[in-house]
């Protein structure tokens, strides 16, 4: 079987600089460019940088750049897609331990204007050890920085040098992070000031949301599919039929971006919060209400949580009635994101395991549903019963006789402790909530200050143990199980 290759020079002019070549950004960034491409005449390359050393994988530039997409889900309507792509918008890759000449080069192109990035959570971090004199540094925005500079020094800090920079890592105002970064390796290596000057007045650096399932090279039906596609590719990428790109941004990157008339899911805006909190409150926490009730029912997947009507009517009702009434945005922004989520976590082609989703599930509590549950509780007078029932399904998955608990060791710690001791009568389940909602160290308050939330929490540990989690659902709608303040 033939190799995917390029048969043809490449002839776009390359405007994009991209740190990271990985699954995601191929499926995504690449993915996107590619369309803008063919749509609204965008006419942008792209060169890839690989940030870190792992020189014993290929590169790109072993089929031209070329790779394929196969993006599948549930359409608007609910119906199956699946599209095969050949993105060809990358023209190389750079291995900076061999090619960081090269590297240097790309800064002295005129016609490059954007840099994106994606390399994790951990990559946007500074130290005290990079060197201007290394080839390459160790740190992402080292790197970054040595770039930078060498475009200022060629181009002598025109405002027309400038690039836009589109982090996607996923931390909080990662546009501000990476500038700041920057900024600090302007000055542990005592670059000049103008350096600074240009890069606050001719730089752009953008916070981004980034949204997509990307699933990654389909080993276990490789085969098949490149039987289908009559050439082998070891750079296929599938992913999921949904995706988001909000950038907060000048409104003027929308002509530079060509977006007019693309038909693509990516936002300008002014403020990126509110969809951070949508994503956050929605997606996310849709995540972490469902798995620690749908596990202790017996169900071990996201997409058997769905077929489950049982489960899944929990999950919608606790979206509608009190996750999305308790976030920031207009119902119609809301609804459908909300419906989009349910026809992802849908999504026939994904197999995602509840117990890997389980992994640091109080962190994700903490950050991604205990906003929303302090805000209906303020707006509603009363406790949200469903969330308070995740709540204590949570707290019930971590007595450890369900899955194998994955967490900080202080929090397992913790429960195994507190559950020994209820187990051998020393403590009540409502004395268990009382010691949950005390934790101030993970709660950053202590939550037996709001009303009623002991005796509800207590009341919702004692349904799941008395009825098992299908009763405790099914008793949701009692008067008598209701998650009021006393």
């Amino acid at each position: 079987m033939d190799t995917l290759h390029r048969t043809a020079p490449f002839a776009r002019p390359i405007k994009f600089l991209q740190f990271g070549e990985g699954n995601f950004l191929r499926a995504f960034i690449d993915w996107q460019i590619d369309l803008l491409n063919e749509r609204t005449g965008l006419d942008a390359g792209v060169v890839v940088v690989r940030p870190t050393d792992r020189s014993t994988l290929p590169l790109l530039d072993a089929q031209g750049g070329l790779f394929t997409t196969l993006i599948r889900g549930l359409d608007d309507d609910g119906q199956p897609v699946r599209e095969f792509r050949q993105v060809e918008c990358v023209q190389r890759e750079l291995d900076l331990n061999r090619h960081f000449d090269d590297y240097l080069a790309e800064a002295r192109r005129p016609g490059l204007r954007f840099v994106v990035s994606n390399t994790t959570e951990a990559g946007i971090a500074v130290n005290d050890t990079d060197r201007y004199e290394d080839r390459p540094a160790a740190s992402f925005p080292a790197k970054l920085t040595r770039w930078l500079h060498e475009r200022w020094r060629h181009f002598g800090g025109t405002p027309e040098s400038g690039v836009v920079l589109l982090p996607c890592e996923l931390i909080d105002d990662n546009g501000p992070a990476l500038k700041a970064a920057v900024q600090h390796f302007g000055r542990l290596w005592a670059l000049e000031p103008g350096f600074s000057v240009w890069l606050d007045q001719a730089c752009t650096f953008c916070s981004t949301l980034v949204d997509r399932i990307v699933t990654g090279y389909p080993a276990d039906e490789i085969a098949a599919l490149q039987d289908e596609l009559g050439y082998s590719d070891q750079f296929l990428v599938t992913a999921e039929h949904f995706y988001l790109f909000v950038i907060q941004g000048p409104g003027w990157l929308a002509d530079e971006l060509k977006l007019a008339g693309a038909g693509l899911n990516i936002k300008l805006v002014d403020d990126i919060r509110p969809y951070k909190q949508r994503k956050v409150g929605v997606l996310n926490g849709g995540h972490t209400v469902m798995v620690p009730v749908a596990l202790l029912a017996g169900v071990d997947s996201v997409g058997a949580a769905m077929t489950d009507a049982q489960i899944s009517a929990f999950l919608v009702d606790t979206l509608e009635q009190e996750i999305m009434p308790s976030l920031p945005l207009p119902r119609e922004e809301l609804a459908p994101f909300a419906a989009a989520v349910l026809r992802r976590f849908r999504n026939p082609y994904i197999h995602h395991r509840l117990e890997s989703i389980a992994l640091n599930s109080w962190a994700k509590f903490a950050a991604r549903v205990l906003p929303q549950l302090l805000t209906y509780q303020a707006r509603q007078g009363a406790l949200p019963a469903r969330l308070v029932l995740a709540l204590a399904a949570t707290v019930r998955l971590y007595r450890g006789d369900r899955i194998a608990l994955s967490d900080d060791a202080a929090h397992l710690e913790w429960f195994a402790a507190a559950w020994a001791d209820v187990d051998a009568d020393r403590l009540t389940r409502q004395e268990l909530a009382r010691r949950v909602l005390a934790r101030e160290a993970l709660w950053g308050r202590d939550l037996n200050e709001i009303p009623g939330f002991t005796a509800a929490l207590g009341a919702a540990l004692a349904s799941i143990d008395e009825a098992g989690m299908r009763g405790a659902l099914h008793r949701l709608d009692t008067p008598q199980t209701a998650a009021e303040p006393a």
